[in-house]
């Protein structure tokens, strides 16, 4: 059993990205993050200081924005204007979740597509839909260079994506359609579950729910990717899937914390280069 390393992974990812970022500087381009947090969410705090870490270490500019949690959606909506109109901010990231006065669908929507490093904008998700560049959601493009860097091979094997979420699950079986595998996407309707799961050579998990995979869901020699975080019972972090029962089973697996997680930041610094590089 092969452990995928998120860490080492994204670290190589962020060298290759350090190299480009001091050739554009040298070049004279200088690339400019925007990060904006409304109200002060732990979690959310935790992955803003992670982006702004991840932009100093490849060296690129950060811009950070701490809104208070009162922020109205006009406000946020006029600060993404002023930003998608400065010639020196390159990518645009709002950090979600918003407090539950502020509409989502329409902050995603203000950003414009060409700043949409975090791949959330329908024209970069319908770009992807039909095979045309844009940018694509860090957390499914980071899973492809995990599967590509560790010698998985995609193209012809069998898929199967628990979980139909619009920022993972769905940007991840059309990612996986690009790389010539054999598709399924189930969820919490899918009928006859885990016979469904266990034809998967490939199989990603992200439903949510702690531990809900088990090894009865696997297919002995599969590869697993766990993309859930959350606490089990004792306040440890853990994934979606039951890490100690599926591990025997599988050729590859990725832990959690360390396997999916420091790879959508990477992906999020790749984005932000691509956006000047067009």
């Amino acid at each position: 059993m092969k452990l995928i390393d998120g860490k080492a992974i994204s670290t190589e990812i962020k060298n290759e990205l350090k190299e480009k970022a001091a050739a554009l500087k040298a070049a004279g381009v200088n690339v400019t993050l925007a990060v904006i947090q409304v109200g002060n969410n732990p979690a959310s705090t935790v992955y803003v200081n992670n982006k702004k870490k991840g932009c100093e270490y490849i060296g690129i500019g950060s811009l950070s924005y701490e809104l208070p949690e009162e922020t109205t959606q006009q406000e946020l909506l006029d600060l993404i204007g002023e930003l998608n109109e400065r010639a020196d901010v390159n990518g645009i990231l709002v950090q979600l979740p918003l407090p539950s006065h502020i509409d989502e669908d329409k902050v995603i929507q203000a950003i414009s597509p060409a700043k949409d490093v975090d791949g959330f904008h329908p024209q970069s998700v319908g770009a992807l839909c039909i095979g045309q560049p844009g940018f694509v959601s860090c957390t499914p493009a980071g899973i492809i260079q995990l599967l590509k860097r560790s010698g998985v091979e995609m193209a012809g094997k069998e898929c199967v994506i628990l979980g139909r979420s619009n920022i993972v699950g769905k940007p991840m079986s059309l990612l996986m359609l690009r790389e010539n595998a054999t598709v399924t996407v189930a969820h919490s309707r899918t009928a006859n579950l885990k016979e469904v799961t266990s034809r998967a050579d490939i199989l990603i998990v992200a439903v949510g729910k702690p531990k809900m995979v088990t090894a009865d869901y696997v297919k002995e020699g599969a590869v697993v990717i766990d993309v859930g975080i959350n606490r089990d019972e004792n306040g440890k972090l853990c994934g979606d899937v039951d890490f100690d029962d599926v591990a025997p089973k599988c050729s590859a697996i990725t832990p959690v914390p360390g396997g999916v997680g420091p790879m959508t930041i990477a992906m999020l610094l790749y984005n932000c280069l691509a956006s000047v590089e067009g």
